[in-house]
C-alpha cells in the first residue's frame, strides 16, 4: 500500500496548509487541509484510518502533536481543504483541543495545520487499511482510534513532509 500527497513539494508541505496559509478556524488554528491519495490497498479493506502527526513537537511541547484524525474513510482520495466539508468520514479531535486551552473539541475535530514554534518539523501522514468500520464518534481522541484499530490493521503506509518556522 502507498500514500502520497500533492501538498508535499520537494519534501516540504506548501505554506497554505499551515500557519503561513490564509484559512484559519475562529480561534486561529490553520484549517486548510492537505489532499492525499491511497494506492494498492490490500484485499479485504473496508475502511481507512488516518493520522497526521508531528513527533518533532516533543522538542517544543513535550508530546507528539496530532494534527488530523480520520476514521471510517471508505475512498482512496481526499481532496484539498475537504476537512471542512466532507461528511462521509469521521474526524477526531486534534491536539489543538487539548494543548492550548482555547479550542473546544468541536472546533478541533477537523484538520489542524502545521505551526512549528521552534524549528523545521517533520509531519507524518500515516494511513491504516482496516478490515472493519470503526464507528467512532466525531471528536474521538487518538487513544480511542489506536485501541479500536487493534487486530484490524491489514497494512499501513506513511508519507513525510516538513514545515518550517
Amino acid at each position: 500500500m502507498k500514500v502520497s500527497s500533492k501538498a508535499i513539494v520537494n519534501g516540504e508541505f506548501e505554506d497554505k496548509y499551515g500557519k503561513r496559509g490564509n484559512q484559519f478556524s475562529p480561534s486561529g488554528m490553520p484549517s486548510y487541509s492537505i489532499p492525499f491519495e491511497i494506492e494498492d490497498a490490500p484485499e479485504g479493506t473496508k475502511s481507512f484510518a488516518v493520522v497526521l502527526e508531528d513527533k518533532d513537537a516533543i522538542s517544543a511541547s513535550g508530546f507528539v502533536w496530532t494534527h488530523w484524525l480520520i476514521s471510517d474513510l471508505k475512498r482512496t482520495s481526499v481532496a484539498e481543504n475537504e476537512s471542512i466539508s466532507a461528511t462521509d468520514f469521521t474526524q477526531g479531535a486534534n491536539t489543538w483541543a487539548s494543548a492550548l486551552g482555547k479550542f473546544e473539541i468541536e472546533e478541533a475535530s477537523f484538520y489542524g495545520g502545521m505551526a512549528p514554534p521552534n524549528n523545521r518539523h517533520r509531519y507524518e501522514l500515516i494511513v491504516y487499511a482496516l478490515d472493519t468500520v470503526l464507528d467512532l464518534p466525531r471528536g474521538f481522541r487518538f487513544n480511542e482510534l489506536h485501541f479500536a484499530m487493534q487486530g484490524h490493521v491489514l497494512d499501513s503506509a506513511c508519507v513525510v513532509g516538513t514545515y518550517d518556522v
